[in-house]
C-alpha cells in the first residue's frame, strides 16, 4: 500500500516525491461545484423551489460514491428542479457562487508556466461558461438546462458530444483536449472533489484531492485539506 506522506500541514501526498516542477505538465483540468466554486449549484437552484434538502441529500450521496449511476441521480435532481425560472438561477449565481480561494492565483500560475486550463464539470453551462470567463480558463464542457418560457424543464440539452457529463465523459474530456492540443496523459493534472471525478483524476499525469470525499482522498496522489487551490503549488513548484 502506498504510504501517505503529510508534505505540509493539511497537505498530503502519495505515490511521488515533491516538489514536482509545474514545467512538466502542459494542461490542467478542475472540476468546478466544490472545487473551483464555493457551491454546488444544483443544491442552490433546488433551493428556489424547495427543494434543497431532497437534492442536496442525492449530491452528497453520489459525490461519497454511495450513488454509482450519476447519470441516474443527475436525472433525478433535474426532475425535482422543474418549474425554477432564468430569475432564480440568476439569484444563485450572483448571491450564492462564489469563487474558491486561490483559484484564479493557481490558474494564473498555471497559464505563466505555458499550460492550458480545462473546466470539466457535470453541474451546467449556465454557471461553467461564466466561471470559465471569470477565470480565464481555456476550455469547459458542461451540462446544458433546457429551457422553456424562462423556466427548467427538468431535462437537459443534447450536445455534439451526448447530454450528461458524467465522470466517464470527463475522463474522455480530458483525453481528448490533451489529444488535440499534443499533450500526453502524464502531462496532464486533474483537480477535483467528488467521486463522479476519479475517473479522469485516475487518467491524468497527477491527481489531485481538493478538500475532498474521503474516497476521492484516498485516491489522489496530492490531497489539499485546509486552505486554498493555490497550495498546489507547494507541491507543483513554478
Amino acid at each position: 500500500m502506498t504510504t501517505v506522506n503529510e508534505f505540509a500541514p493539511g497537505l498530503a501526498i502519495q505515490g511521488f516525491t515533491a516538489p514536482l516542477p509545474l514545467s512538466q505538465f502542459k494542461l490542467i483540468a478542475f472540476d468546478m461545484d466544490s472545487t473551483l466554486i464555493s457551491i454546488e449549484c444544483i443544491d442552490e437552484i433546488a433551493d428556489a423551489v424547495g427543494r434543497k434538502a431532497e437534492v442536496a441529500a442525492i449530491t452528497e450521496a453520489a459525490m461519497r460514491g454511495e450513488i454509482t449511476d450519476f447519470k441516474e441521480s443527475l436525472r433525478r435532481r433535474l426532475a425535482l428542479l422543474k418549474g425554477v425560472t432564468l430569475a432564480d438561477m440568476e439569484r444563485v449565481y450572483t448571491e450564492r457562487l462564489k469563487i474558491n480561494p486561490g483559484a484564479a492565483e493557481l490558474i494564473a500560475a498555471c497559464q505563466k508556466a505555458g499550460m492550458k486550463v480545462l473546466l470539466v464539470s457535470g453541474g451546467f453551462t449556465f454557471f461553467a461558461d461564466r466561471v470559465k470567463e471569470r477565470l480565464n480558463i481555456d476550455f469547459a464542457r458542461s451540462n446544458q438546462l433546457e429551457i422553456v418560457g424562462g423556466e427548467l424543464t427538468g431535462g437537459l440539452v443534447m450536445q455534439s458530444w451526448g447530454d450528461i457529463c458524467d465522470g466517464a465523459e470527463k475522463r474522455r474530456t480530458l483525453l481528448e483536449v490533451a489529444s488535440l492540443l499534443g499533450i500526453a496523459p502524464h502531462e496532464c493534472i486533474a483537480m477535483g472533489d467528488g467521486a463522479n471525478d476519479l475517473p479522469m483524476m485516475g487518467a491524468a499525469g497527477l491527481s489531485v484531492a481538493y478538500h475532498a470525499k474521503p474516497k476521492v482522498r484516498e485516491q489522489a496522489m496530492v490531497a489539499i485539506q485546509e486552505g486554498g487551490l493555490d497550495r498546489l503549488l507547494e507541491v507543483v513548484k513554478p
